[in-house]
């Protein structure tokens, strides 16, 4: 069975909150870490942009320097997105595609059954049907994810439906193998993927991946959504060229809300094009086209005006990949390319109800989790953590995994027995990247992939005890103290005089935010000139001086720290991102020290 792993993240995947799984465990302090910022370049980024000295500070300390860098990352545009023809082999994919345009052929559009493959295929579907091809869409139910291969299940569908063309989305770079036996059907395949390689590629018309080895194309971060996105662009050109359709009939524009929604959910990193596809693609959500969605965020009673990253993976995410885990995903591939509003109001209900089932087991799954991390301390005492059971849903274990990994910042991995073979899913932290260590343990395991610090396996139960033994030496050997504490990145040390309004309306222009590109973190020294407060049961909030200038700060989820800070005013240090509150200036504030 090849497996590929999910990326994407629910709002309560990213954050742990107090309670989940830590019982008695007490987190340890926060290492900040703190900025190396040239003076120099500050200046040379204020004078060139003419921006306040807050936001370049905070470009100098993630290396954002050079002229051309600072522009792409403040103003990028579409045409700054990268030639999708830089892609080795996207001229054998787009001549295979006109090909089977102008022959009439079914294409079978296959993807990964997770948001990013749902919009992955939600996108190449909606695009080829406008230029002209036969597509089916096609995504594989939870049943078939337990069966020998998925793609040979989508071989199975290729065959009753007379496709000529497989075009795979966010899976199939590691099913060489059974992409064989899909060749062996007289069926031609191309690849689209984001996923790393193993050490065999598949043989087929074309691969379009980023993290081939012998890739060029310039960005490696790609999501599954993106590179599909990337091959449309591409035939859209060749299109054009051929005359096989007007110049500027298609507009892709159209389709960056999918690859917004896809990219955020799978974590995909948002710099570079990635960055620019998103900041497009929340555009284009805000537009409030596409009816399933619409329907969608009227449910969760949500204003699209107003969506952003957060809306994604909050809101939009949680759903759609509540399909992927415990009910049938390509019903999320048809709430996307719907236009009835009737059948997408009804899905839309479908989908929150699916998500309110996957949240009843998930909580279910977290205090047998919490049952067993306190019966057992001694699992949180290596560098790694490994649980299984027999009686969790396969579907969940990728989000127990990920809160697991967050909040003991260390590699976890849960696996979900059923019969001889258990199904896996890693989260881990960079300083461990698990794709090297699986290999090493390859001989344990049916099968595995993904990525450095997401993947999934599947094993025999007999070799549970073994690999259990032998991932936790490696990581006990591997990783230091250090490496596994938790750490608070800052960007920049700030006065509370830089805090403006105009300062603050300049660093949106660093938005949107998500991985790879978090909400500033700055640092101050200020005194505290009155005990704090706790507000709403479960917040701090502070009250802050520095030079004459006072600001109040929140402390979210830490009430619980308010007794550090009772008595006399005392200076802190702070860790904060600033925030417009109303009509005053408000510090979220992450951490503090006693000075």
């Amino acid at each position: 069975m090849t497996y590929e792993a999910r990326g994407v993240f629910d709002t309560d995947e990213r954050i742990p909150s107090k309670g989940r799984f830590e019982h008695n465990f007490e987190v340890p302090p926060l290492l900040w870490i703190y900025p190396t910022v040239n003076e120099t370049e500050v200046q040379k980024i204020e004078s060139e942009f003419h921006v306040p000295p807050v936001l370049a500070k905070v470009l100098a300390s993630r290396r954002l320097t050079s002229h051309l860098s600072v522009h792409r990352h403040l103003y990028g545009k579409l045409p700054d997105l990268y030639d999708p023809f830089l892609f080795s082999e996207m001229p054998q994919a787009v001549e295979r595609i006109r090909k089977a345009i102008k022959d009439q052929e079914t294409i079978l559009i296959y993807g990964d059954n997770d948001v990013d493959g749902m919009t992955a295929t939600a996108l190449l579907t909606e695009f080829l049907t406008f230029v002209g091809a036969k597509v089916i869409p096609y995504i594989s139910n939870r049943t078939a994810l337990l069966r020998q291969s998925m793609i040979l299940d989508a071989l199975e569908f290729a065959l009753r439906n007379h496709s000529t063309l497989l075009i795979t989305v966010d899976c199939g770079i590691t099913a060489a193998e059974q992409i064989e036996e899909v060749i062996r059907h007289h069926i031609d395949v191309i690849i689209t993927d984001h996923h790393e390689p193993t050490d065999k590629i598949p043989h087929c018309i074309a691969t379009l991946n980023p993290k081939l080895v012998t890739s060029e194309y310039p960005n490696r971060d790609l999501t599954g959504v993106g590179v599909a996105f990337k091959l449309a662009h591409a035939l859209t050109e060749y299109l054009e060229d051929e005359g096989d359709i007007l110049p500027k009939k298609v507009d892709l524009k159209r389709y960056l809300d999918l690859v917004a929604i896809g990219t955020v959910a799978d974590m995909g990193v948002l710099t570079d094009e990635n960055r620019i596809m998103v900041s497009y693609g929340l555009n284009q959500l805000r537009r409030n086209k596409r009816v399933g969605l619409s329907k969608l965020l009227s449910i969760c009673e949500t204003d699209p005006a107003l969506t952003n990253t957060s809306t994604i993976a909050s809101k939009i995410a949680p759903r759609l990949n509540s399909l992927g885990r415990i009910a049938e995903p390509e019903q999320g591939v048809k709430l996307l390319l719907t236009r009835n509003a009737l059948t997408a109001e009804k899905m839309a209900i479908e989908l929150n109800l699916y998500n309110i089932e996957r949240q009843k087991i998930e909580k279910l799954m977290s205090k047998d989790i919490g049952r067993i991390l306190e019966e057992q301390p001694g699992l949180t005492k290596h560098k790694a953590i490994v649980l299984t059971s027999r009686k969790w849903h396969p579907g969940i274990i990728a989000i127990l995994s990920m809160r697991l990994a967050k909040h003991y910042n260390r590699p976890a991995v849960v696996i979900a027995l059923e019969g001889q073979v258990g199904k896996g899913s890693i989260r881990s932290i960079p300083e461990f990247p698990v794709l090297g260590i699986l290999k090493k343990l390859s001989k344990l395991l049916l099968n595995f992939g993904g990525h450095d610090v997401a993947a999934g396996l599947t094993i025999r139960e007999q070799h549970l005890d073994e690999f259990i033994k032998q991932f936790i030496a490696i990581a006990d050997e591997q990783l230091s103290d250090h490496q596994v504490q938790h750490k608070l990145v800052l960007d920049a040390e700030v006065s509370f005089d830089e805090l403006t309004f105009d300062a603050l309306e300049s660093i949106k222009l660093l938005e949107p935010y998500g991985h790879g590109n978090p909400a500033p973190m700055l640092f101050a020294e200020a005194i505290q000139i009155q005990e704090p407060k706790i507000v709403g049961r479960h917040h701090l909030k502070l009250f802050l001086e520095q030079k004459d200038r006072m600001l109040e700060g929140i402390m979210v989820n830490q009430a619980h720290r308010i007794h550090q800070l009772q008595g006399a005013p005392k200076p802190l240090r702070i860790a904060f991102t600033p925030q417009v509150s109303g009509s005053s200036i408000q510090l979220l504030v992450r951490d503090f020290q006693l000075l």
